[in-house]
């Protein structure tokens, strides 16, 4: 018996370039992508700020958020 597919997690409207992107990082889910701050994620080729506030968007929709940076000592 096959798994059943993920839920899909992506926004409407993200970019090819920023959902290659993503993938190419190995990020399938959102709780996958908050293990990433957005800085990291904006590091990515492909992925640009406009892609920012629907994947905050979705996150959010989850309950979940970005990673926070860490601060330095």
């Amino acid at each position: 018996m096959t798994p059943p597919a993920p839920k899909p997690w992506l926004p409407p409207g993200l970019s090819a370039p920023a959902r290659r992107a993503l993938a190419g990082a190995g990020i399938d889910t959102a709780e996958q992508l908050t293990a990433h701050t957005e800085k990291e994620v904006l590091s990515l080729h492909g992925l640009g700020p406009k892609a920012l506030g629907p994947l905050r968007a979705a996150l959010a929709a989850s309950g979940l958020q970005f990673a926070l940076p860490q601060e330095i000592e």
